[in-house]
Formats: C-alpha cells, sequence, structure tokens
C-alpha cells in the first residue's frame, strides 16, 4: 500500500509530465525524492510508526506543503510550454 499523499494521487493528471520532468529537470527530481522522504516522515508520524512532537509533525506538514507548492509550480510551468 503507497504511503498518503503520494505524489502521483496529488497530481493524478499529471503522471506523464511529472515522469518527463523528473527526467529532463534535476532539480525536479530532487524535489520529487524530497516530497517522497517528508512524506514518509509525515505518515510515520501521524501513525505513530515513528513518533514526533506536535511541533515537528507541524513542521514536517509545512514542509510537505511547500514541497507539494513547487512541484505544482513547475507542473503548470511545464503545461504552459
Amino acid at each position: 500500500m503507497a504511503t498518503p499523499h503520494a505524489i502521483h494521487e496529488e497530481f493524478p493528471n499529471d503522471g506523464d509530465r511529472i515522469h518527463e520532468l523528473k527526467l529532463k529537470d534535476a532539480h525536479f527530481a530532487r524535489l520529487l525524492e524530497d516530497y517522497d522522504q517528508i512524506n514518509d516522515q509525515v505518515h510515520g508520524a501521524a501513525t505513530s510508526v515513528h513518533p514526533v512532537s506536535e511541533d515537528a509533525e507541524k513542521e514536517m506538514r509545512r514542509k510537505r506543503a511547500h514541497l507539494k507548492d513547487e512541484i505544482a509550480r513547475m507542473l503548470s510551468a511545464a503545461r504552459a510550454d
């Protein structure tokens, strides 16, 4: 079972574009890696598999949202091309 909020769930209509950008753009590929890593950490904290303080979990969620926003911006720019 995939971790909730996986990037393909967040952008279900952009699978091909995500794959293409991942191959062409090292920065985008790094954003995806960072997103996956922090998403796994958030999931671990939320399910108490890896308990953290409430503040730490909020910070992880903030970082995940920031990465998602950056990924969305890049996907939007790619659509305009």
